[in-house]
């Protein structure tokens, strides 16, 4: 799933929760999934970040990012 259709079900996931038609059960299964996704997008956005940074920084067009390079 690319980060648009992370972001996309993430915020399905938000307005189901605050439709206010879940059990507690399905709210915090459905919480549960958006954290992981908030996680996700959290992290993919600082690896542009960081390759932005890089890019500025040194002029490159091309840098890899890996995971290490991610500070969470």
């Amino acid at each position: 799933m690319n980060f648009e259709e992370k972001l996309k079900t993430l915020e399905d996931k938000v307005a189901g929760m605050e439709s206010g038609k879940l059990s507690l059960d399905e709210m915090i299964k459905t919480f549960e999934e958006g954290r992981k996704l908030v996680d996700d997008c959290t992290r993919e956005l600082d690896a542009i970040r960081l390759k932005v940074e890089k890019v500025t920084a040194s002029g490159v067009e091309n840098v890899a990012v890996t995971g290490d390079d991610i500070k969470i």
